[in-house]
């Protein structure tokens, strides 16, 4: 009987086959004291949860895997299953992606919503061509720029060497008479401390998470533009779930965006806080730097319009009619 029972339970696991979890690494930037690399991580954990353990994301935090430049083309080689970008640092493969860096554009979060929503289709569509899947985006608090002196002169732009993350924001530099560089966030503070960079535009959440009032002293609240990071994934990688998996990853994203856009909001007010606490000094642009960074935005958009197919100006004109 003992033998019959045995045998019949081996037979069962045959039958069944083994259950494997499946293992995905995510590769972000930003460190772990960013809000964002905490919501990521709360993702993560939200995904192991409703899976029982089946699919776990293991997040990589601070480049610490792969650098920045290079999360995109690895998701979409398969060398690994997710990543997570500063949006716009895709803007040299379509114009739609730089779209929450024109400034002007969006200045609340309500308008930066729903330039996602416009936008998210198309973004979609784009990364579908790349064999790749978009989860969620969740945005920073909007851009500010910081310097080591009262900013109150936009003769005092010329030859500044400005922290330059993105394509927007080296354009911006240009038309202001500043020297764009490209610097990591975890390059920031060696970058000011070696004079690499004189000033950074961004946001009080980097100026909190990276100690700015260690190299500066000032922030100039322009609210130049709300800027996005989207987390992706590999589409065969999603595929070859099954479907309630693949179910609970886009629950666990739906959450985790909301999640994030709150968590910027909360961010933001803590980030001001905290630089108030260590002595920088927050101002809004003056009226004549309010008009030279007026007339750098407007010429931004200008250009960014002869770039733009007829796709990008229509999503343009959706985003404006949802205001």
């Amino acid at each position: 009987m003992i033998k019959q029972t045995t045998a019949l339970g081996l037979a069962t696991i045959l039958l069944i086959g083994p259950v494997y979890a499946t293992d995905w690494n995510l590769a972000t930037p930003y460190g772990d004291a960013s809000f964002h690399t905490v919501n990521t991580k709360q993702f993560a954990e939200d995904v192991r949860d409703a899976t029982d353990g089946e699919l776990n994301i293991s997040v990589h935090s601070g480049g610490s895997l792969i650098g920045h430049a290079e999360i995109k083309p690895s998701v979409r080689r398969g060398t690994i299953e997710a990543g997570e970008v500063f949006l716009s640092i895709l803007s040299n493969e379509s114009p739609v992606f730089e779209l929450d860096t024109l400034p002007g554009l969006a200045g609340s979060y309500d308008q930066a919503y729903a330039l996602w929503q416009a936008s998210k289709p198309v973004i979609e569509e784009l990364f579908a061509e790349q064999g790749l899947k978009p989860l969620y985006a969740v945005p920073w608090p909007s851009q500010g720029i910081y310097t080591d002196f009262e900013l109150n002169d936009p003769s005092q732009f010329k030859g500044l060497r400005v922290r330059a993350p993105n394509i927007n924001t080296q354009r911006l530099t240009e038309n202001l008479g500043g020297l764009p560089t490209e610097t990591e966030e975890a390059d920031i503070p060696t970058a000011f401390s070696t004079g690499r960079v004189d000033a950074m535009i961004t946001s009080v959440s980097t100026g909190k998470s990276m100690s700015a009032w260690d190299y500066i002293s000032n922030f100039s609240d322009a609210n130049l533009w709300i800027p996005k990071n989207i987390i992706f994934v590999n589409l065969k990688a999603f595929e070859r779930l099954d479907e309630e998996t693949q179910q609970a990853v886009l629950d666990a994203a739906a959450q985790a965006e909301e999640r994030g856009w709150e968590a910027s909001k909360t961010d933001a007010a803590i980030g001001a806080e905290a630089l108030k606490e260590h002595d920088i000094t927050i101002t809004t642009p003056n009226d004549a730097v309010a008009e030279a960074l007026q007339a750098a935005g407007d010429k931004l958009f200008e250009d960014w319009e002869k770039r733009a197919n007829d796709q990008a100006k229509a999503l343009v004109e959706d985003y404006r009619s949802r205001l």
